[in-house]
């Protein structure tokens, strides 16, 4: 049988929410975020290496599986989690949503910042160097003194070997 390999590099994503606004603050939106990645996942689209969810941004190490393309991911991934956390936002904070409402015409309202950072990864020393920023970056807002104590993130998984949510590849 015939193994086929990723066409692209990993690569650094970053995906910012308009404003700066931290709508990713509440749990239930970071979670939106996580069950996309596990679908992305276990439907083999990506491999991820690496994450962190914080307020108002997140960081990402993954790469294409075969037969797909990170263009084509970023879209459905972004356009996914913002369609989810609308309906959340409908039903529990319809006051919070009138803050991304947009004068557009495809769309009425707008939660990710457009152009999203995608950067591909072509040395194991610079993919080494993103995911220690990515697991840094809770330390760094002053939320936790570890890496490995902030939830939303796979820095636990490279501490400790667990997978909480069974979607991280080691990068070796």
């Amino acid at each position: 049988m015939k193994t086929l390999y990723p066409e692209d590099w990993p690569q650094f994503f970053t995906a910012t929410i308009r404003g700066w606004k931290p709508l990713l603050e509440s749990n239930a939106h970071k979670d939106i975020i996580i069950q996309s990645l596990q679908f992305l996942v276990a439907n083999k689209m990506i491999s991820l290496n690496a994450f962190v969810i914080m307020k108002n941004h997140l960081h990402l190490i993954w790469q294409a599986m075969h037969g797909h393309t990170l263009k084509n991911i970023q879209l459905s991934f972004l356009r996914f989690t913002a369609q989810k956390i609308k309906f959340d936002l409908i039903e529990n904070n319809p006051v919070m949503l009138e803050d991304y409402k947009v004068n557009s015409t495809d769309r009425e309202y707008n939660f990710w910042k457009r152009r999203s950072l995608g950067v591909e990864l072509f040395s194991p020393h610079v993919l080494h160097q993103k995911m220690d920023y990515i697991h840094n970056n809770p330390v760094k807002a002053g939320i936790c003194k570890y890496p490995e104590q902030y939830y939303y993130s796979s820095a636990n998984f490279y501490h400790s070997g667990v997978d909480e949510f069974g979607m991280i590849t080691r990068y070796e």
